[in-house]
């Protein structure tokens, strides 16, 4: 890559160190143009020399601050991020994990992440389905339904299938109560 592509890349190719190469670069040549116009015996030669120096200089100058001036990078800025930024990283994350998948797989990513979806999924997660109200819910219907059967197959009792049924929702709300008192003695869900 030459001095002037270098330069003149954008703030993504911008380097201390190649600017400072390039400078290095750029004093060698114009030492070089010195000695050349002085053996060719031109006297305002070097004048010349200083003249463009000086102009490459500050042209140089004003690209490096037009660089200063460029946004800082997520790693500089400090603070938290807003939801606009948070929401396009989001966005392009979400984009590049569906490009490779598959079309029924994209489809169903499209759906489940549709923010209403999710909306209504946080709630339900959070309220009804919690993981100790169904874990406790199919716990004591599987307890509770194995005793009534026992039961009833002994004393020869026929069962009519809602047991199953009726003691999930009883294990379920025991579950959510259990929950509860746990959020209140330990303040944590």
């Amino acid at each position: 890559m030459s001095d002037k592509e270098r330069l003149n890349a954008g703030p993504e190719a911008y380097d201390a160190k190649a600017l400072a190469e390039a400078g290095k670069e750029h004093q060698e040549r114009l030492r070089e143009n010195r000695e050349r116009a002085a053996e060719k015996g031109h006297e305002n030669a070097a004048e010349a020399a200083r003249h463009e120096a000086l102009e490459q200089a500050s042209r140089i100058e004003r690209e490096s601050r037009s660089h200063e001036k460029r946004e800082e990078s997520p790693a500089e800025r400090r603070g938290p991020a807003s939801k606009r930024e948070r929401d396009a990283s989001y966005d392009r994350t979400m984009r590049e994990v569906r490009s490779q998948m598959s079309a029924p797989s994209r489809v169903f990513s499209s759906v489940i992440h549709n923010p209403v979806v999710e909306k209504i999924s946080d709630v339900v997660g959070g309220t009804i389905a919690r993981p100790n109200a169904i874990a406790s819910g199919a716990l004591f219907a599987f307890g509770f339904t194995l005793a009534i059967y026992l039961i009833a197959h002994f004393n020869g009792y026929p069962l009519s299938g809602t047991e199953s049924i009726a003691s999930f929702v009883v294990g379920w709300l025991l579950g959510l109560v259990y929950d509860y008192f746990k959020l209140l003695i330990t303040g944590k869900k």
